[in-house]
């Protein structure tokens, strides 16, 4: 009898269609189970982007809760060419007078015309010290703080390149450049810092022998307390000399950072008429940072009424449409807008600044409050960047909404706990769909060899078949 070798061969019988039928019947299961996934997919991505758009409100509302977002100033000069300022967090809102009589001054020395590197000017050591001179230069007063610092020039160091380097490699409080003309190069230096008590002597000790001519390196010697001026002063130290609300000031630095709390005020340059600096509160700030917090508020609210909408032309739902997670958010956000606080005075509703709630529970800006409640900001602050020790729930509506947002997007928040309940779903629903994929493997198999069988008996009884009919028609023919 001849061997099967393709089902369906021995019986007729379309075996394989046969087959597929009963595997596809089996599959419907997984299918409905891809489904419920698919589901459960859409669902948590939904969740993901109003986990997004609750991390924007809640920075937002951050911002809202900074000190530097109250204390921050605008500062501002009528004469910015003459007199400069900004603020830190410290400066009170005012306004100050300044006039400037005099700019304060480095010391500045410079040398006659020295050889052209390579050339040399000479070896020994340059002593630099820093301190303060009397009116004529007769007498200078060295300052303990800053000992003097010895600068050895030596031979193969000797050009006015070199000796430059070395002044300016040595920190001793000068600072060496080279101004060259028609004439040649000259060494000019200068204090590193402005002020009366940032002057210098400069001594010397040539390997030439004489320290006090202006040959070798001695013709960078500079102090005339003892007769020694080899370099030419050009510009004497000094200090700035300004008046502040008619208040005399004198300082080592053309920049005030302690006239007035909170403020730097530089000069630039001496005044003919009093300059006016203004320090006040940043409104435009405040305004933008409220204008940024509606616009992720309206996005929260837009994004979950667009889940969980109901189109009854179409018949659809939204993905979260009675979820319950976030029927519990929007019902948080909006008794928090609409809530209120003690703490800001004349204040105490989100309305009250102009953040007008609408009918569809997004937020509505109306200039004229808004414009109206930026003048009274410390009232503003309380109202939203407040905090009540006794009574958390009236503290400021902005603390509250960020308090609030960080609870639901915590680790153990009730959105973060929703999406993982709706992972660890997903994940359950992968494992049974890969138990199922592995059962309807196991039926095939057992379908397959039973209908191979039954192919392999039904051939066995066509062949039977034929050869009764066959024998009973020799037979018949004999009969």
């Amino acid at each position: 009898m001849a061997t099967i070798t393709s089902a369906g061969i021995g019986s007729g019988l379309d075996i394989e269609s046969l087959i597929s039928k009963l595997v596809a019947n089996e599959r419907t299961p997984i299918k409905q189970l891809q489904t419920r996934t698919n589901d459960l997919q859409t669902k948590l991505s939904a969740f993901g982007k109003l986990q997004s758009s609750l991390a924007t409100l809640r920075d937002t509302a951050a911002k809202l809760n900074r000190p530097e977002m109250w204390t921050a100033n605008l500062p501002n000069s009528t004469d910015p060419a003459s007199v400069t300022v900004s603020s830190g967090s410290a400066s009170i809102p005012g306004n100050f007078s300044v006039s400037v009589q005099k700019l304060a001054t480095s010391q500045t020395v410079s040398s006659k015309v020295l050889p052209v590197a390579p050339g040399a000017v000479g070896s020994g050591f340059i002593t630099v010290q820093l301190g303060s001179w009397n009116a004529d230069q007769t007498e200078f007063s060295a300052n303990a703080a800053k000992p003097p610092i010895k600068i050895d020039i030596l031979p193969g160091q000797e050009s006015i390149t070199a000796i430059r380097d070395k002044i300016n490699a040595s920190a001793a409080g000068v600072v060496a450049s080279i101004v060259t003309d028609s004439s040649g190069p000259r060494l000019v230096m200068r204090s590193s810092e402005t002020g009366e008590g940032n002057a210098f002597t400069v001594s010397v000790v040539d390997n030439d022998g004489s320290n006090g001519d202006d040959t070798g390196l001695s013709a960078l010697a500079f102090d005339p307390s003892v007769g020694i001026a080899s370099m030419t002063q050009n510009m004497a130290a000094s200090n700035a000399l300004a008046t502040l609300n008619g208040i005399p000031i004198n300082s080592q630095s053309n920049t005030l950072r302690e006239a007035v709390d909170g403020l730097n005020i530089t000069l630039l340059k001496p005044t003919t008429a009093d300059v006016t600096l203004s320090v006040a509160q940043d409104k435009d700030t405040v305004k933008k940072t409220l204008e940024e917090f509606v616009t992720a508020y309206n996005a929260v609210i837009t994004l979950m009424r667009d889940q969980s909408k109901y189109d009854p032309a179409n018949k659809t739902a939204g993905t979260l449409q009675g979820d319950g997670t976030l029927i519990g958010i929007q019902g948080r956000l909006r008794s928090l807008v609409a809530g209120s606080t003690t703490l800001g005075g004349s204040l105490s509703r989100l309305a009250d600044i102009g953040l007008d709630p609408a009918s569809d529970g997004t937020l509505k800006i109306n200039s004229t409050k808004l414009s109206k409640s930026l003048g009274n900001l410390d009232d503003m602050k309380k109202l939203l960047a407040g905090t009540d020790s006794a009574n958390k729930a009236n503290d400021g509506l902005a603390q509250q909404l960020r308090r609030m947002a960080d609870q639901l997007l915590g680790t153990d928040g009730s959105l973060s706990n929703r999406q993982k309940g709706l992972q660890a779903s997903i994940n359950a629903n992968g494992k049974r769909e890969s138990a199922l994929e592995d059962r309807i493997a196991l039926t095939e198999k057992r379908l397959r060899a039973r209908y191979t069988a039954l192919d392999t008996q039904m051939s066995r009884l066509n062949g039977l078949s034929g050869y009764v009919n066959q024998q009973m028609n020799m037979l018949n023919k004999n009969s």
